[in-house]
């Protein structure tokens, strides 16, 4: 007997992230067709999300539908991907659970656990008894750390791109114990404009942004909240700077630390491959080889690299991720097959 298929409904496959994630649930073999929903209200059932992205043309009609709870319970929805403006997830996630639903949030509504960090946000529910008993039920979507709690949460909060690049690359040298903290952590980390979302800025125009390199929110950007806690680390040991390429998707990190002893690089490559031993979605390049863009992009991998210096006490790594995939909709899509006791490649090779 064949196995029912999951059903699943995504809010917000209007944007960047949203158009991933559907292409990769339509795709995915466990999956049924996504249910497809509209936060903007009435008359946009007739709206073909094919004549919006023509990359999807020829499968079919793929109807944008108002959201309705009472649709998710007739059409059997079990999982809810939401898609959606941080003010938006952090108002729809409370009504969801209530109504039975497991959800993946893509948002930064519910990553953070640490009030001073959430205040980047300015969540109007911030105090409430809601929205603390959600901040402590939500696990924070990081395969490579969670896998465990991820596979029984009822919500998932997926993280950002930015974080998901600098946490992996520091994980394995923090929890071993070998970087000096004192001397501090520099990540300087860039992204291709899809990271900044579709809704268009002035910061995101095209004359701003081609053939241009710019830096953004300097000790201020909301995913360092997710790299300092996930980390355990202090604000005072990081210094976390955002840039914007001039490329459509794709991240690279380059990474400064000092390390609390001397070693060979041979040491260094051990530390990672013996963290990441299994992980199906993070690859280890052998020094001198590093990470590019281009190697990671449209992947769901993690690719990590790294220079030690002569001294063996300095080192750079260089991390690079697909911002909307391993950065969000692939990410997203794994964590669902860790919820559902699938293999985490399953829809995503």
């Amino acid at each position: 007997m064949i196995p029912a298929k999951l059903k699943t409904a995504v809010v917000g496959a209007t944007g960047y992230s949203g158009l991933e994630l559907t292409r990769l649930l339509l795709r995915h073999p466990r999956v049924e067709t996504p249910l497809l929903l509209s936060r903007q209200g009435e008359g946009e059932g007739a709206l073909n999300l094919a004549d919006l992205f023509p990359v999807l043309s020829g499968n079919g009609r793929y109807p944008l539908q108002p959201l309705s709870w009472a649709t998710l319970k007739e059409t059997g929805v079990q999982l809810l991907f939401l898609a959606t403006p941080h003010q938006a997830s952090r108002a729809l996630v409370p009504e969801a659970v209530a109504q039975g639903l497991r959800v993946i949030d893509l948002s930064g509504a519910w990553r953070l656990k640490e009030a001073q960090h959430r205040a980047v946000y300015g969540f109007q529910d911030e105090g409430s008894l809601t929205a603390a008993e959600l901040t402590e039920k939500a696990i924070y979507g990081l395969p490579e750390l969670h896998r465990d709690r991820i596979a029984s949460a009822a919500v998932v909060a997926n993280p950002g791109c930015y974080a998901t690049s600098v946490i992996l690359a520091l994980a394995p040298l923090l929890r071993a114990g070998l970087v000096d903290r004192e001397r501090g952590i520099i990540s300087d980390s860039k992204s291709g404009v899809s990271g900044a979302g579709k809704e268009p800025t002035a910061r995101t125009h095209f004359v701003s942004v081609a053939d241009n390199l710019s830096a953004y929110s300097v000790f201020g950007h909301r995913h360092t909240g997710e790299i300092l806690e996930q980390l355990g680390l202090d604000a005072g040991e990081l210094i976390f700077t955002p840039h914007l390429l001039p490329i459509p998707r794709g991240i690279l990190s380059t990474i400064y630390v000092h390390l609390n002893r001397e070693m060979k690089p041979a040491e260094v490559e051990c530390c990672f491959r013996e963290f990441y031993q299994g992980q199906r979605w993070v690859r280890i390049f052998a020094t001198p080889r590093l990470p590019e863009i281009q190697f990671s992009v449209n992947t769901n991998y993690c690719d990590i690299g790294f220079c030690l210096a002569e001294d063996g006490r300095r080192l750079v790594l260089v991390s690079c991720v697909d911002n909307l995939l391993k950065g969000a909709a692939g990410q997203a899509v794994q964590n669902m097959n860790l919820m559902y006791g699938w293999e985490e490649e399953e829809g995503l090779a």
